[in-house]
């Protein structure tokens, strides 16, 4: 079998050449893992509808996206101008991610080459996240019955706000977020479970850290894993402050996806954060996320 990963080409928007967010590092994803063979095709996603989106986000909010009619400071408050293929983008990723957490409960595994925008909340979006696609895509399973009860387990250095926002009152979903302790954002809200990393962290400690952690998780009796695969922990990224190296991710994402695997807890893997410096090592370190899957199908 092949591991199912979920990509569009719309997944790219234009919002200028010169802009901080490596926007093309979702087209270059998709090629590496095709020349890499690592995916031998890719699954195709709708935009995601506005009644699965109210689940997660107030319908005024949604509207103002789809019409374009967001005030300025919310804009600002995202990072993405407001034009069209942003638009289009906000609802094909988080339709994908959607896609690929129905395909992980089929197979087992599944990935999106995008997602992983934690720090939306239900009344607007932040730091470049407009809808919290894995917050619309555990309503969904919720709604539909074809979860329980969902660990969101959220690895990017920043931490999940939105994701602890939007459940902090829903029993059926646990939010862990394991994060860099001086970072974006600079109020942090209350998760399910918050492990704050001191700055400079390298492999050995971080790893043991993330060890210690999930074996409490085990204890749970989670039916579905949300996997934020963010890669802005490496010691080259721009907007990170840990020092984990390229093979500390690599084993990090191995060292979860079997986690969950090896016990038949359908988990999605979802993209997360990376701003590194150079371009083809943030799609190689991205490209970690669907290979440790690919291995275990």
């Amino acid at each position: 079998m092949d591991l199912p990963v979920v990509n569009h080409k719309d997944y790219f928007a234009k919002i200028g050449d010169d802009h901080k967010f490596p926007i093309n590092k979702f087209g270059d994803l998709a090629d590496y893992l095709i020349k890499e063979k690592i995916v031998k095709k890719f699954l195709k996603p709708y935009p995601c509808s506005v009644e699965t989106l109210k689940k997660a986000h107030s319908e005024e909010y949604i509207n103002n996206i789809k019409n374009k009619t967001l005030d300025e400071i919310s804009v600002k408050k995202i990072g993405f101008p407001l034009v069209d293929s942003v638009v289009k983008r906000s609802f094909i990723a988080t339709g994908g991610t959607v896609l690929a957490s129905k395909l992980a409960i089929n197979y087992g595994v599944a990935c999106n080459t995008a997602g992983g925008s934690h720090h939306a909340n239900y009344n607007g979006g932040a730091g470049y996240c407009v809808f919290n696609d894995v917050a619309v895509a555990s309503h969904y399973l919720l709604d539909r019955g074809l979860a329980g009860k969902i660990l969101i387990v959220d690895l990017d250095v920043h931490q999940g706000n939105g994701n602890s926002d939007i459940f902090k009152d829903n029993r059926n979903v646990f939010t862990f977020s394991m994060h860099s302790k001086s970072n974006y954002p600079a109020k942090k809200s209350i998760s399910d479970c918050d492990v704050e990393l001191e700055n400079d962290l390298e492999d050995k400690e971080y790893l043991k850290i993330l060890k210690f952690y999930l074996n409490q998780l085990n204890q749970e009796n989670f039916d579905f894993v949300f996997y934020i695969a963010g890669v802005d922990i490496h010691f080259n990224d721009r907007l990170g402050k840990l020092k984990v190296s390229d093979e500390g991710i690599q084993k990090r994402d191995e060292i979860v996806t079997e986690n969950f695997f090896s016990k038949g807890i359908p988990l999605c893997g979802v993209l997360g954060g990376g701003y590194n410096k150079d371009t083809k090592k943030l799609v190689e370190l991205h490209s970690y996320l669907h290979q440790s899957c690919a291995k275990l199908v």
